[in-house]
């Protein structure tokens, strides 16, 4: 019996080393292939990164040849006009214009006047960029032909500390006169422009130098009396311009400038004169002051002196110039004009008129691509020669402007003049089509 528990125990005891070795041997395998699955995901892992380094530096390798690739060819932009940029960007060229399309209806008084319509500007307009070099070549195909629709012509360079402009341009006088037509506030400019006192003479053929800081402007030009399509027999001419904001905030500003004109005609010269159409384009006019070097011991001069103020606040706008203008005569005397207006805007739904410190004129408003803007208008405008019985002009006028988008404007004005002279009172309505890229 004895001997049989002994055997008992001792088979026992073999069991129970057998399982508990073969438990051991199950949990070494599981142990085993744990480790190889761990390091089959760690080489899978490393693999991973492998790739992601290699993506890595084809996706720098792809960007820089694309940044090599952007900086090595010609660029070209479409807002509107056309322009391109070489890729060393010595060169640039721009193609733009603009087509002012009008329509004039007058009540008539003393003065006999034609309803009609015109194209009153139809421009095209290439500049650009050669080493440093501006250019600006300008035609106005409604202006006649030749030479008649040249309009800025020249080449400018920044130097001196400003810009340096040689060719056909405008003499630095006059605010509106400094101001695009394509962002003038009514249809025609004032009597203070090259549509009033200083009559048909806009474009003048000189050198030019510009100096703007952040609130200032300082401008000369020496000029002939001769525009691209005059005669040869000119004579001379200086001017000057100055003007500064003390107030600039970005929706409020003040504006504050003066100028100064000289012209002195030789023989042979057209005659130059200061003239008012106080209805509007295409209507009647009156010749206030001229001034002559074909005969006799004429002082051949006129000496312009001009002041100028503008203030911006919000969607309010209100702009005004004085001008008095010496026309000298052939008895050596001379004929004093002096030319006023005062003009403003209200900004219906938005907007805010733009000041341009760089040259010192208002332009027009930010006008969003989805949202037209509404502006109302108005100018009271004076021109008299008190040297002169009953020689006085004026001009009041009202109007509405719709900016339908950064391209297209619509204008509507009412002119209603006045001629002291002849007693005639006309007045006119004028709508224009504005397109301009």
């Amino acid at each position: 019996m004895q001997r049989k528990t002994l055997a008992l125990a001792v088979t026992l005891a073999l069991a129970a080393t057998s399982f508990s070795a073969s438990a051991q041997d199950s949990r070494d395998a599981e142990i085993a292939a744990l480790k190889q699955q761990l390091m089959d995901l760690v080489a899978k892992v490393q693999e991973l990164e492998s790739r992601t380094d290699a993506q890595s530096e084809v996706n720098v390798d792809t960007a820089t040849q694309l940044d090599n690739l952007s900086n090595n060819v010609a660029k070209v932009e479409t807002k509107g006009g056309i322009k391109v940029t070489s890729a060393d960007k010595n060169f640039e060229a721009s193609l733009g214009g603009r087509i002012h399309f009008d329509a004039y209806s007058f009540d008539s008084d003393v003065a006999a006047t034609t309803d009609t319509t015109e194209f009153r500007r139809a421009r095209l307009t290439l500049s650009g960029k050669a080493f440093g070099w501006e250019y600006k070549v300008e035609n106005d195909f409604a202006a006649g032909s030749n030479l008649d629709g040249f309009r800025d012509l020249y080449i400018a360079k920044n130097m001196l500390g400003g810009k340096v402009t040689i060719g056909h341009f405008k003499p630095y006088r006059s605010m509106e006169e400094l101001t695009s037509s394509n962002e003038i506030l009514l249809m025609e400019r004032p009597s203070t422009s090259a549509t009033g006192i200083y009559s048909g003479r806009q474009f003048q053929q000189g050198v030019g130098y510009l100096k703007a800081g952040s609130n200032y402007t300082f401008g000369v030009s020496a000029f002939n009396m001769r525009s691209a399509p005059t005669a040869r027999t000119e004579g001379a001419g200086i001017s000057g311009r100055a003007t500064w904001a003390p107030i600039d905030s970005g929706t409020t500003t003040l504006h504050l400038g003066g100028s100064y004109s000289h012209e002195n005609l030789n023989k042979g010269t057209p005659s130059v004169s200061a003239v008012s159409n106080y209805a509007g384009r295409r209507g009647p006019s009156l010749t206030m002051a001229t001034t002559s070097a074909a005969v006799g011991v004429n002082d051949s001069q006129v000496d312009t002196f001009g002041l100028e103020a503008a203030f911006r606040n919000g969607p309010f706008f209100v702009q005004s110039e004085y001008a008095r203008a010496s026309f000298g005569q052939a008895n050596g005397s001379s004929q004093d004009v002096d030319a006023f207006y005062v003009q403003g805007s209200f900004m219906l739904n938005g907007g805010l008129k733009a000041y341009k410190g760089a040259t010192g004129v208002f332009g027009s408003p930010v006008v969003p691509a989805d949202k037209g803007l509404w502006e109302l208008v108005a100018r009271y405008d004076v021109m008299e020669n008190k040297d002169l019985l009953d020689t006085k002009t004026t001009s009041a006028l009202l109007g509405v402007n719709y900016y339908i988008n950064p391209n297209l404007r619509m204008m509507l004005n009412w002119t209603q003049g006045k001629n002291d002279k002849t007693g005639d009172e006309p007045s006119q309505v004028a709508l224009r089509t504005q397109f301009a890229f």
